[in-house]
């Protein structure tokens, strides 16, 4: 999350949306930003802390999440074959990057893709929740929704919006992985269909879109 009251701006960084880009974008052009201690803060969470953002322009992005899903495991993935149980490294949990996080060691359990869709959702509540439910609180939602997809873009909007730069950022944080096609059976596609339902219905995401 980041505030800016001189911008009166809200940003919600919902996970896995290009959020480290927009991040960027926002530091280089945000000389008062109040960061809080919850990076993925809810919209709801953000309010309740900061009363006074109520009124303030809110945006947020969104991804398919068949692709975010995908991004999701590779990240974590790579993370444990690099530094997690699977390099064969000594573990020392301190929460750095190199050390990982809970969410991150329970993922290095896992056995493949496949488990971590069909068990994730259910043992790790980040991964369960919808996108939709981070950028919307009590008889509110952010004033502009964003995509992943089209991220260069729709990032200039909402610079125009906030009189800053209309410049289209570089995708930071970018997992390498082929096609999000190829990870899935029929099993797994339905299941990321089941608990994202809210997010699909919503912005009109398809498995191959």
């Amino acid at each position: 999350m980041l505030i800016s009251p001189k911008l009166r701006m809200v940003f919600v960084h919902v996970p896995k949306t290009g959020g480290v880009s927009i991040q960027q974008f926002l530091d280089s052009h945000v000389d008062d930003p109040i960061r809080g201690n919850v990076r993925h803060a809810r919209l709801g969470y953000i309010l309740r802390n900061h009363p006074e953002a109520v009124d303030y322009f809110s945006f947020g992005f969104v991804r398919n999440p068949w692709k975010r899903m995908v991004s999701w495991y590779a990240m974590m993935d790579a993370w444990n074959r690099t530094w997690g149980p699977a390099s064969g490294k000594p573990q020392v949990e301190r929460g750095g990057m190199k050390d990982g996080n809970e969410q991150w060691r329970a993922v290095a359990g896992y056995a493949d893709f496949e488990e971590f869709v069909m068990r994730g959702p259910d043992e790790l509540p980040r991964v369960g929740l919808a996108q939709l439910d981070y950028l919307t609180a009590r008889r509110k939602q952010v004033d502009f929704i964003g995509r992943t997809e089209t991220l260069g873009a729709d990032l200039v909007t909402v610079a125009t919006r906030l009189g800053l730069p209309a410049e289209e950022p570089p995708h930071r944080n970018r997992s390498k992985h082929g096609s999000h096609t190829d990870y899935y059976n029929d099993r797994t596609r339905r299941r990321v269909a089941e608990v994202y339902a809210k997010d699909i219905e919503a912005f009109g995401y398809t498995f191959e879109g």
